[in-house]
This record gives C-alpha cells, structure tokens and sequence, in this order.
C-alpha cells in the first residue's frame, strides 16, 4: 500500500484576556462577582507577602531554605479557585499560595521549613496531600486519586501542578497517558516558569510549548499567559467542568516566570541574566490585576491599602504563633509515632534506649 496521511487533531489554543498593560479581551472577560475578584486578588497579594516575609526570615536564619514563589501567584490561583472543597488538590513544591487558599495554615509552613514535621500535618477533612519534592511523581499520585474519583463515580475532580522541568519526567508521561486512557477528571496544571533549576526550557524539550504534549495522548491542551488571573481561572474552569461532567483531563501550561532564585540555596544570577527578569517582572501578575480591578471600579486605592495591612497583620500573626510553638516541639521521641498502628517489639525497645539516652544526657546537663 502507499503512503498515505494521517489525520490527526492537533488544534491548540493560547489564551490571554487580560495583557501586561492592563488592556482587556472584554467578550473574553469572566464572569466574576466584586467579592469573587477582591478574593482572587486578596489570595495573590497573601501568597506574594508571605512570600516575602519567608525571605527575610530565611535570611535572619529563622526558617530554613524553601521555594520561592514570586511571579506565579496568578498561576496558582486562578486555578484552584475553580476547586471545590471535596474536591483533591495535589501539588508540587512551590504552591504556597494554592495551598494557603485550600486552607493551609500559615504557621505550618513556617514549622515545616524549620524541619519540624508537624508543618506537613494536614487537616483529616482536607483533601490535598503533601507537598512532594521529587519532580513529577505527585502526576502519578494525582491520577491514582483520579482514577478512585471515577471507579467510585463520584463528580470529584483532581487538580495537580507541576513545573516545566516535570514534563521531562517519566512519572508526568506515564500519570497524562493513564488520564487520558481512561478518561479520568484530572486537570494537570503545568507553570511553565521558564528554568527547571538551571536549565531553560528550550533545552528541556524540542516543541514549541508544552500544551502540545497533551495531543500525543489524545487529550485537551491549552496554553495560556499564566500571569494573567482572568485567563488561568477561564481554562480551568472550563478543564473543571469538562472533567466533572466525564469529559476526562486536560493538560494546562500556564507560562509564567519565577522572579527569584529556584531555593533560597540558590544563585540563579549564575545562569540567567538581569535582563530577563527585569523583562518579566514588567509582566508582574499582582500590579497588573490591581489595575484592572481599579479600572472597573471593584475596587478604590483605599480598599487595596486595606487588604494588604490585613494581609501582613495575618502573617505577622502567625510568624509569632509559630515561633512560639516551635519551643514546644523537637522531641525526639516523636519519630516513633504514626508509624505503625501498633509499635512493633523492635521499634519500642530502641525508643526504649533512646528515651534512657535523652534523659541521662539532659541529667549530665543539668549537672553541668
């Protein structure tokens, strides 16, 4: 036989509403009430201060190294504002703002980049599990959830994030294919920041956007400007709602940027240039919704003051929770709990030793 053509699907879509300059795609524009935009906003300028104030802490030597999160707020956001509460929500590493508005405690991140377990404590009633550090793999967990949601025939969702550096993982291949197979509700939720650590995406992967990775599973792709809220909320919505109803997964690449350094642990002046972050920042998610929102009348100067004192007010709050909790905690002891429901023989008799090791070494120091 010849040769002959294939035909195959390939439409993808870039969607942007709402521009670096502030100009509007009006018949592109959601439909937001005034309380839900102040909440979009409010989430963003929450996630960004926090932020902020975990750099200076780490700086101080208060916290230990942990993933800034500066430029993606908008990517974040806009997409788990689509959730609902029993739905599950399974993130990366750098989804402080996802995580604060599905109902994180602030002072538990601070625990946690202190090295106290307790920070990665999750609330019985949440659905979002833990941050994972091994790139790529909570794609794999994210569609295990997916696949319980649709055996059980529940109208539940999963949303899980990842970075660019992920889709060059196996897990990330293998967890879309499985979605896909089998029509699960999972919306994969990709912030393409540019820089997997220290290397640029363009040396990650040989197509032109990574949207177009969904095609070869034959599932929805869709790349969209990821710091632009209005834009991130109408594709997951719309990936929410497609996958609720049983239309299976989507792949969302939201291209955004991360202004600050990959960790705390991290120089990335070594590897980037000031040039293209200053070009970037001009692309700053939070002062460009700030505008729009004063330009539709949402909001005044005055309300915008407002919510950024009540915002550092509620992270100053819980900076001194958590520094006054951790003179409480780091008894070594607790490595032996929620480990097993019953302790085996062999785990009590080392707690054994190590708690007559404790407390002779805290007589020696009380003796001097």
């Amino acid at each position: 036989m010849p040769r002959h053509d294939i035909e195959v699907a390939d439409r993808l879509e870039y969607l942007s509403i709402l521009d670096e300059d502030g100009r509007l795609d009006q018949p592109l524009e959601p439909q937001l009430s005034d309380d839900e935009l102040k909440a979009l906003y409010r989430a963003m300028l929450l996630g960004r201060r926090f932020d902020e104030r975990m750099l200076d802490l780490q700086r101080q030597g208060r916290i230990g190294t942990f993933p800034p999160i500066k430029g993606q707020e908008a990517s974040q956001i806009g997409a788990v504002f689509n959730l609902r509460p029993e739905d599950w929500f399974v993130p990366a590493f750098r989804e402080t703002a996802a995580e604060i508005w599905r109902g994180r405690p602030l002072d538990s991140f601070l625990l946690y980049f202190n090295g106290y377990n307790e920070g990665a404590i999750l609330p019985d009633h949440h659905k979002d599990l833990p941050i994972a550090i091994p790139v790529g793999s909570q794609v794999l967990h994210a569609a295990g959830l997916a696949w319980a949601a649709s055996y059980r025939r529940t109208d539940e969702v999963v949303m899980t994030f990842f970075g660019d550096g992920a889709t060059s993982q196996g897990d990330f291949h293998e967890g879309l294919n499985m979605a896909a197979v089998y029509q699960l509700p999972l919306i994969a939720v990709c912030q393409n920041n540019q820089w997997a650590i220290s290397v640029p995406v363009e040396k990650q992967t040989h197509t032109p956007t990574l949207a177009q990775k969904a095609h070869a599973y034959g599932m929805p792709g869709i790349r969209v400007d990821g710091n632009d809220v209005l834009a991130v909320y109408a594709a997951a919505k719309e990936a929410v709602e497609r996958a609720r109803s049983g239309g299976g997964p989507t792949l969302i690449e939201c291209v955004t940027y991360r202004l600050m350094m990959h960790t705390t642990a991290d120089d990335p002046r070594r590897y980037r240039s000031e040039e293209e972050v200053d070009q970037w920042q001009r692309r700053d998610p939070i002062p460009r919704f700030a505008k729009y929102l004063l330009g539709k009348g949402t909001v005044g100067e005055a309300l915008l003051e407002d919510i950024g004192n009540q915002v550092m007010q509620e992270i100053q709050a819980a900076v001194e929770r958590a520094e006054e909790r951790m003179k409480e905690l780091g008894d070594p002891l607790d490595m032996f709990d929620h480990l097993y429901a019953e302790m085996p023989s062999s785990l009590r008799t080392q707690r054994s030793e190590l708690e007559r090791d404790v407390a002779a070494g805290d007589k020696e120091v009380s003796h001097g």
